[in-house]
């Protein structure tokens, strides 16, 4: 892992010392992607580093607008290929589009890699092997002409449209959704197997109601029919003909507006829960060091010493 060096440990007492401002998300970011992939400390590296991963940075604001232009574009040129009246048409020039974002992601790509002191660890990252999905496809088709005969064109399509999962790094509200799936996941976990459990009961119940007569011949095609259901789909395809039939439709249709309501609530609630969390400070007790203490403390938590006054620059 990077280890600082001496004069970056002296300049963050310093900050702490003089009270330093909470980090933003934006600055914990990029703190930990120095930790864990590490920066160089001078030369054409370090800037490369500042340019790419420092969005705090005017230059690295301006790259990540740019970059996040790039794969919009090159989404929609990927989208418009499949279409085949527009492929015919302007075949050539989706073609060199589609060259043009390849080559400019490859050398994003490698520049990451080249200024990182351990690259390994990026290109093993999940961004990492996102920023490889997003231009593996065109070489392959290039590399191997004949690969169309063992990967269907439209796999290749879908590889690239992993593109659209680089925006994910570049908006801090997507990291904010993130974690509170994450810290969530126990909770909508619990509630998906409830709604299993009823959807598996009612379907069962719908098959012996009904009965082949009516469409539902079996209890994998009841439960189909309950999933569609319960989630307002309704195709149509089978329909209850039975009065039980259509009261246990009914209900399972009023009860459809629960299951999504319900991890709605669960995630919202969480994600307010991590926006109203408090940022991580680099304030520092005098008297124990301790360190991280909030930005509103008027005593350390750690041996209960009064506080100097929080001063902002």
């Amino acid at each position: 892992m990077y280890e600082q060096t001496t004069d970056q440990i002296i300049r963050m007492k310093a900050a702490t010392k003089s009270g330093a401002a909470p980090l933003t998300p934006q600055q914990l970011a990029a703190q930990e992607t120095q930790q864990k992939y590490g920066k160089p400390e001078r030369g054409w590296r370090e800037q490369v580093y500042t340019v790419i991963f420092e969005a705090e940075t005017r230059t690295g604001r301006a790259f990540d607008l740019v970059l996040i232009g790039a794969i919009l574009l090159s989404v929609t040129v990927v989208v418009l290929s499949s279409v085949a009246s527009v492929a015919a048409r302007y075949g050539a020039w989706l073609t060199a589009l589609e060259w043009f974002f390849t080559i400019l992601f490859t050398v994003e790509y490698f520049a990451r890699l080249s200024c990182l002191q351990h690259p390994v660890r990026y290109a093993k990252s999940f961004f990492g092997i996102i920023d490889l999905l997003a231009i593996v496809p065109t070489y392959i088709g290039l590399l191997l002409p004949g690969a169309h005969v063992l990967i269907d064109v439209r796999i290749l399509r879908l590889l690239r449209m992993f593109r659209i999962l680089k925006l994910t790094s570049y908006v801090h509200e997507y990291t904010v959704l993130g974690r509170a799936l994450l810290a969530s996941r126990r909770k909508i976990l619990i509630f998906l197997s409830f709604v299993m459990m009823v959807v598996f009961l009612l379907g069962t119940v719908m098959y012996v109601v009904e009965g082949p007569d009516n469409g539902f011949s079996s209890i994998p095609t009841s439960i189909y029919w309950a999933i569609s259901t319960m989630t307002t789909v309704g195709f149509g395809d089978i329909t209850p003909r039975t009065d039980i039939g259509r009261t246990i439709a009914s209900l399972m249709m009023l009860l459809g507006w629960g299951i999504l309501a319900v991890p709605t609530g669960i995630i919202s609630a969480e994600m307010t829960v991590q926006r109203s969390s408090k940022l991580v400070t680099t304030r520092t007790c005098p008297t124990c060091l301790k360190e991280g203490l909030d930005d509103d403390a008027n005593f350390c938590k750690n041996c209960g010493v009064d506080l100097p006054p929080l001063v902002h620059d």
